[in-house]
């Protein structure tokens, strides 16, 4: 078994705090976060350290004709991926970078993920680690019921309320401004980590749907392999992660038109279906699943 990440690597994500630069409390003025080079520099040594030789791309081609699409076509770009781990974001950049060739190294660059903030707000060492990324920063469903849960005045559920639709819009008008530079919007639709034996953690946000709305087209991309697993003695912690050496390997589905895609879904349905866009973004998990175990498979 492996360490936990903070005892692994507590020198670099010590370095990495020196050097943070990103809003400790995010407003509806910092939703967009360019990446912080700096902090990236250490994440790259936890990727080589533990992303063995053999983790790389597959479908590689499917990766290249949405960066066509972005790049030669001047269409928006969705990418939906699966999530295991808190070292899915820098994977793809990584094994993008890793694979060398000059529309890779790009599409790398061109990618913005979106972000909870809890990310930017739980503590200085997982705001470090974060930053090494391009983000747009959301104030997520869940954590909004959250509030809704805690025992507060009613005023401040409804301060809270006030400040995540802030937040939100400025990151939809965030996300509009990056799809007019070319850049491609990373989700993960579960909206969380997938924890074993809790299959409501890999099911798909209805919100997701919205994007399918917004985007033009997009590929889905499935994970294999894991370096970062969720300590179950402490699920909450991302630094008491365990780390451990595998091999990983992101495999892309080919580009699918968003539209397209949705219009499918939705006259499959029946005329009396309650709730046609979460089974929209049903259909995308059902497909990152399918990905999933064809490769698993053949290991």
């Amino acid at each position: 078994m492996g360490k936990q990440l903070k005892e692994a690597y507590g020198n670099v994500f010590a370095e990495m705090a020196k050097l943070s630069k990103a809003a400790a409390k995010i407003d509806e003025t910092q939703v967009y976060e360019e990446a912080n080079l700096e902090t990236r520099k250490y994440m790259k040594k936890i990727l080589d350290d533990n992303f063995l030789p053999e983790s790389g791309l597959r479908n590689v081609e499917n990766f290249k004709a949405f960066y066509d699409a972005i790049t030669k076509e001047g269409k928006s770009g969705l990418i939906l991926m699966e999530h295991y781990t808190n070292l899915d974001l820098p994977g793809i950049l990584y094994l993008l970078e890793k694979h060398g060739e000059p529309w890779s190294i790009d599409l790398a660059s061109r990618i913005v993920a979106v972000a909870g903030m809890k990310l930017n707000e739980a503590s200085v060492s997982v705001r470090a680690f974060t930053e090494g990324f391009t983000r747009v920063v959301i104030y997520p469903t869940r954590s909004l019921s959250a509030v809704e849960e805690k025992e507060i005045s009613e005023e401040e559920k409804i301060a809270e309320a006030q400040r995540a639709r802030k937040i939100n819009f400025a990151a939809m008008r965030a996300m509009d401004s990056c799809k007019k530079r070319g850049q491609a919007i990373l989700v993960f639709p579960s909206g969380t980590r997938y924890r074993p034996g809790k299959p409501e953690t890999k099911r798909g946000l209805r919100e997701i749907d919205s994007y399918l709305r917004l985007f033009d087209c997009m590929i889905l991309v499935s994970v294999n392999g894991n370096c970062l697993r969720i300590n179950p003695e402490n699920p909450d912690d991302m630094l008491a992660d365990i780390v451990e050496q595998d091999v990983i390997t992101l495999t892309a589905s080919p580009v699918i038109n968003c539209k397209d895609f949705r219009n499918e879904v939705l006259s499959a349905l029946p005329e009396d279906e309650e709730d046609p866009k979460q089974k929209t973004v049903d259909k995308v998990m059902e497909i990152l699943e399918d990905i999933h175990n064809q490769v698993e498979k053949k290991w």
